[in-house]
């Protein structure tokens, strides 16, 4: 994958060395609109970059079970895949994606698999690995046809 991204930044680098400035930013910006909404919707489907499905959350059951209640499985990261949260960043140059604000330390505690203390005073827990952000091949195949669309324009 890392080859594939370094080939991809190679080529594309030598085709946009040739715009204007304006041309690149709006380049840019395009393929960062692009791949966020692409990694939202990753998200949303609960998939890791490398197609696997996120490892569960752990059953609460004991701890929540009341009667007469419908209990139903909570997605993950609702709110972390917003647009208020889930910010972009292009100039000429660069495109970043990235999570904002003290969302961003919970983002990376589960990109990495990391151990945390989910509330003061509770014991640290190991967190699953739960890639965030990640390029897939559509992804990168994304940029490549954004790219070659707005040349041959």
């Amino acid at each position: 994958m890392a080859d594939d991204l370094r080939a991809l930044e190679d080529w594309a680098g030598a085709l946009l060395a040739q715009l204007q400035p304006a041309e690149r930013r709006k380049v840019t910006s395009t393929i960062a609109r692009d791949l966020r909404r692409s990694q939202q919707q990753r998200i949303a489907a609960q998939r890791n970059a490398d197609g696997t499905p996120f490892a569960p959350r752990k059953s609460r059951q004991a701890l929540r079970a009341k009667a007469g209640r419908i209990k139903r499985k909570r997605q993950m990261f609702t709110k972390l895949r917003t647009a208020r949260y889930l910010r972009l960043q292009s100039d000429a140059s660069t495109i970043a994606i990235g999570f904002a604000g003290r969302l961003s330390r919970i983002a990376r505690i589960h990109q990495y698999g990391l151990r945390d203390r989910p509330a003061p005073g509770a014991p640290d827990v190991q967190y699953a690995r739960r890639e965030l952000l990640g390029f897939t091949d559509a992804d990168l195949e994304l940029i490549r046809e954004r790219l070659l669309e707005h040349l041959v324009r």
